[in-house]
């Protein structure tokens, strides 16, 4: 019961906030239900924080709802934003399965979708409008380029990997991992000893990396992880170990936030993939072409970088996140 006062009261602050906007241009009557996975990282509060700003600036109303980390959570989310009759859902869903009954739901109310962040995968087509947010392939395609580089600079004849990966079943997991491979595997130097699940959280990347060490040591030539929380739990583990990341050990990491920023200009890590989380501009947009009936894209990515000690990194601005 607490937790469901709360919620309503989150509600109700986001509702009252995005109505004494007084920047940008939209519509105060529309009403965007929003289910975010959680707060496990920088980089998803940052995302947060992006669109609640975005839907006062575009004077859309915002109903907010964090899922903790739970698929049911989500789900339950979605019945309310349907029962409360919002004129678009959009949410990042923390798997890809498990979506069908919920989503048909919606697309039986009238009430369209749209993903950020992460894909789906569904058995009905048109369940979903479209989808906002990074090429995870293309992430870990361009993170292989760069170890490809990297080895070709050491002048390395073979190169031992461990990958520390996000949440099992998730889209940025299988396409990050996917793209890496592909960009890795014409390359003979290239050996993958083991993928571990990280689940894209601090903790569990300190854990898996004492797990890879203890198993493979010194062998270990690159740790690829799939985002900067992971990293970073992983980097201690590594000198705690008597190793030195960046140096006895290849670093690559994805997501681009400050703190690992900060560790990259340290030379800790060797490579970081921008993966933004500012996608509230592109959620408002799309939910106000779609309110007036406007076709929208089905998939609409941002632009992205590589940041890597290939570079001068000493007038890089401050991420925000």
């Amino acid at each position: 019961m607490k937790r469901w006062i709360w919620c309503m009261l989150a509600m109700v602050l986001a509702l009252t906030a995005c109505g004494k906007s007084e920047g940008g241009q939209g519509d105060p009557e529309l009403l965007l239900g929003f289910s975010q996975i959680g707060s496990e990282s920088a980089w998803r509060v940052g995302n947060t924080n992006d669109i609640l700003a975005q839907a006062e600036a575009y004077h859309i109303g915002l109903m907010f709802e964090d899922a903790k980390q739970k698929q049911e959570n989500q789900i339950d989310a979605i019945r309310r934003f349907i029962a409360y009759k919002v004129d678009v859902i959009a949410f990042s869903p923390i798997v890809e399965d498990g979506w069908d009954n919920v989503l048909l739901e919606a697309k039986n109310a009238g009430i369209p979708v749209i993903l950020v962040d992460r894909d789906i995968s569904t058995k009905e087509e048109g369940l979903t409008t479209c989808l906002i947010g990074a090429d995870f392939y293309s992430e870990g395609v361009k993170a292989g380029e760069y170890l490809l580089r990297k080895a070709d600079s050491l002048g390395l004849e073979r190169v031992n990997i461990v990958e520390i990966t996000g949440t099992a079943n998730s889209t940025p997991m299988r396409q990050r991992q996917a793209g890496f491979a592909d960009a890795v595997a014409g390359d003979r130097r290239i050996h993958i000893l083991e993928s571990i699940d990280g689940d894209f959280i601090k903790s569990r990347g300190a854990e898996c990396m004492k797990i890879l060490l203890d198993k493979y040591g010194d062998e270990i030539d690159v740790v690829y992880s799939h985002n900067d929380e992971m990293t970073l739990g992983a980097i201690p583990v590594i000198e705690e170990a008597g190793l030195a990341p960046g140096k006895d050990i290849v670093v690559i990491s994805i997501d681009g936030g400050q703190d690992a920023i900060d560790v990259l200009k340290q030379g800790k890590i060797n490579c970081i993939v921008e993966c933004t989380p500012r996608l509230g501009k592109e959620l408002m947009e799309t939910v106000l072409r779609l309110r007036n009936g406007e076709a929208v894209e089905k998939t609409i990515h941002p632009d992205e970088q590589v940041f890597s000690d290939e570079q001068d990194l000493s007038n890089l601005e401050p991420r925000g996140y």
